[in-house]
């Protein structure tokens, strides 16, 4: 599933997650979601690439069919690399994983931004600042407002 770029001038968003997996108890729940996205053009996958941050520090990396729950089907994601994730890439993102764990690492366009996005820099707009605000702080500032009231 090597992935064409060829069209990024008229791309959306590109984004990256480092999504640090459970050793058990994996109930893969979330990879259908993904699928769903993808095939609904919300998202597409530019790189999804599996690694595991062994206790010495070293990296592996691992196939869709050696994640910890063997009965899903996840070969759909296999070959999904774009070539912009590379080992230098998969380096840093490990920084934020624990010893011992497993992750995925997955690049992808908001597709659904696309034609926005593409207006914006037709237009000579640039993005200079962009970031993330975590459920859980949303939820904590929510919850120190109420308590201010």
């Amino acid at each position: 599933m090597t992935q064409d770029l060829s069209d990024l001038d008229d791309s959306g968003p590109i984004d990256y997650l480092v999504v640090e997996l459970p050793n058990e108890g994996m109930t893969g729940e979330a990879f259908p979601l993904l699928v769903d996205l993808v095939e609904r053009g919300i998202v597409r996958i530019l790189d999804l690439v599996v690694i595991r941050k062994e206790l010495d520090g070293t990296l592996t990396g691992i196939k869709m069919d050696e994640l910890p729950d063997g009965t899903l089907d996840l070969e759909v994601f296999d070959g999904a690399r774009s070539g912009l994730l590379g080992d230098d890439d998969l380096g840093e993102a490990a920084k934020a994983v624990e010893l011992g764990m497993t992750a995925a690492v997955l690049v992808y366009e908001n597709v659904w931004a696309a034609p926005f996005a593409t207006a914006l820099r037709r237009s000579g707009a640039q993005l200079v600042a962009s970031g993330r605000i975590p459920v859980q702080a949303v939820l904590a500032a929510l919850d120190a407002a109420e308590q201010n009231r």
